[in-house]
């Protein structure tokens, strides 16, 4: 994810910005061509980034990044002494992973400042948003970037992603990659960690979009309030020109009181308060349609291919920050429509639509769990049936709230393992249980306990009939299971199409 040719900048330079002390005794005239804060990823002319970590120091790998190619090493005082000792030019500040942004730009040419960068935040919608976005941008002609949880594209080439909002070193080298690419606008999902952590440092968005905010990474963020803070960060004029906010989400309508930058509003419920509206909405199995009525009474006929009313929400939202961005209504309202699926959104893997649907969606957390199986009771004839886990050394507190999602508004929740890491996955099905209990018994779902994620699945199938429809919800697009230390392959989508394979032909 970094660009094949890098102009060497001058460490010198890099000191007097910084105004760092040197940790050697040599005057620091290295060229730089590149940075990262892993060894494993250096290259030759890279500016080692050796930062504390929990187990180890990074410095104390800083003799494999100078065998790998490193030609000097940032750090903070605890690591001089083993930056040091590789012989290599060090600088020592107090904090480097605060400027690590700020570095990554310089050291790369302030890359994303030749591209036009759309941010996405939320708790829920992110990834498809930023998918529809990324359609729309391409529609009007753009050669377009994208970067998330799902993956990361740079024109025609494509990346596997490791996490939603990549570390600072590595998203600058991304833009500079992108640059070479040709890439005129770029979308990615921000996640409250990058926010935290300084990862977006250096980056200046042209529009900021916020989707919806519901309990999720409590393990890191104090409480709802922090996490929402933490969000309301990107609507700041040091990060965003403008920004656009869902006015149907409580927090979403808070925003508007502590963003710093003109806020544009949109309503998939047609609120009449806000700046755009989703009015004459219809929804059906294979995706949505709705009129979009914005300022001065514009209009415009929209549509999705991708189910449930939140995906009307996250249409419109990407719509009217497509406007925002400069993309005339109509090419962004065509552009939206194009985008035929999102990978492990609301994807379907489906044997005969005479029969059941079966569909696999990344909904992980409270409010995803209630969007999802709210829009699919409203295309659904038969029974409901959720297939759903908690992941393990996570957020535990939102537990218990999935398990009473589930079973308030499914027929049928057969509650399994999703990542239970180094967790007991019983004890976080008996937290889903906890709460699957505080429905009362003539509204609860008949819920099923089977700790073992294929044959949930397998159940759940076997047990569909005509009209029917199951979600296999929490790991979307991911191809693997965490347990105990370990990532055994398990693809939701493949699980689900093997199943319906034994049921029908077996």
């Amino acid at each position: 994810m970094r660009p094949t040719t890098s102009p060497p900048r001058p460490l010198t330079g890099l000191a007097t910005m910084l105004d760092a002390d040197s940790g050697t005794a040599r005057s620091p005239h290295a060229a730089i061509t590149g940075v990262t804060i892993d060894s494993r990823q250096v290259r030759r002319g890279d500016l080692y980034v050796a930062l504390p970590g929990s187990h180890a120091h990074g410095a104390s790998f800083a003799a494999e990044a100078m065998a790998r190619g490193a030609v000097a090493v940032l750090t903070d005082p605890a690591g001089r002494d083993a930056a040091v000792a590789t012989g290599l030019p060090v600088l020592v500040v107090p904090e480097p992973r605060g400027l690590l942004g700020q570095i990554s730009s310089w050291v790369y040419g302030q890359p994303s400042h030749d591209l036009s960068v759309i941010g996405v935040t939320g708790t829920s919608g992110k990834s498809t948003t930023t998918f529809l976005l990324e359609a729309g941008l391409r529609a009007a002609g753009h050669t377009t970037g994208l970067i998330g949880g799902v993956e990361i594209r740079a024109g025609e080439v494509r990346f596997e992603s490791r996490l939603t909002t990549p570390e600072a070193s590595e998203l600058h080298g991304l833009f500079a990659f992108m640059r070479e690419q040709g890439v005129s606008s770029a979308v990615m999902e921000v996640s409250s960690h990058a926010l935290a952590l300084g990862r977006i440092d250096g980056i200046f968005y042209d529009v900021a979009l916020f989707t919806n905010l519901s309990q999720d990474h409590l393990d890191f963020h104090r409480d709802l309030d922090d996490y929402f803070a933490t969000k309301a960060r990107l609507f700041q004029p040091e990060l965003s020109r403008a920004g656009v906010t869902n006015l149907d989400d409580p927090h979403g309508r808070e925003l508007l009181t502590v963003a710093k930058i003109p806020m544009t509003t949109f309503s998939p419920a047609g609120d009449p308060e806000a700046d755009w509206r989703a009015l004459d909405v219809r929804l059906g199995a294979d995706g949505s349609s709705f009129r979009v009525v914005g300022p001065g009474g514009v209009e415009a006929d929209a549509q999705v291919a991708l189910p449930g009313s939140f995906n009307v929400a996250n249409a419109l939202g990407a719509i009217v920050t497509l406007v925002e961005a400069g993309v005339p209504l109509q090419a962004a309202v065509h552009g939206v429509g194009t985008l035929k699926g999102v990978p492990g959104r609301m994807e379907r893997v489906t044997a005969s639509e005479d029969e059941f649907q079966a569909v696999v969606d990344y909904s992980h957390k409270p409010g995803a769990v209630e969007s999802v199986l709210n829009s699919l009771r409203q295309v659904t004839s038969g029974r409901l049936t959720i297939v759903l886990g908690c992941g393990g050394d996570r957020d535990k507190g939102k537990r218990p709230i999935m398990g009473e999602a589930a079973a308030r508004l499914a027929d049928v929740a057969i509650f399994t393992s999703d990542n239970p890491r180094t967790e007991d996955p019983l004890h976080i099905l008996a937290a889903m249980m906890e709460g699957a209990l505080g429905v009362p018994q003539h509204e609860r779902a008949h819920v099923i306990i089977e700790p073992d994620r294929a044959a949930a699945i397998d159940l759940a199938v076997r047990r569909a009939g005509r009209g029917d429809v199951i979600v296999v919800a929490g790991k979307g697009h991911e191809q693997g299971q965490y347990i105990s230390g370990e990532v055994i392959p398990f693809d939701d989508r493949e699980v689900v199409a093997e199943a319906i394979h034994r049921k029908v032909y077996q």
